[in-house]
């Protein structure tokens, strides 16, 4: 699934592009770190409230391809900064994690 259709389809707010890949094909929804690094597949988006700097490291180290922030989370400058360094996409949303997830699912499954 493109990236993009977070944003064109599902209508999250794009606060960065990851610019060297396009696709994702998992979704993952956990506010512990370390179970995001322990069990979310390459190339998944993380759906998390973990709105900080950290959370770009570990999306770094577990081959994720973008973060969506839910309930509205703002991401602070540094994480933004991060995200940009380490081309790691970031939307934000008003749907809490569970709707989040079930409207990532769906797109993957159409």
């Amino acid at each position: 699934m493109k990236l993009k259709s977070i944003n064109q389809i599902l209508g999250y707010k794009e606060l960065i592009e990851n610019r060297n890949v396009e696709t994702f094909s998992h979704g993952y929804t956990s506010d512990l770190l370390s179970d995001v690094m322990g069990n979310a597949e390459a190339d998944s988006v993380l759906i998390t409230i973990q709105a900080h700097k950290n959370t770009i490291a570990v999306a770094t180290l577990s081959d994720l391809r973008a973060i969506v922030l839910c309930n509205g989370r703002k991401a602070p400058d540094d994480m933004l900064q991060a995200a940009e360094d380490e081309s790691i996409a970031i939307y934000q949303t008003e749907d809490n994690q569970f709707v989040a997830s079930w409207r990532i699912k769906e797109l993957l499954d159409s």
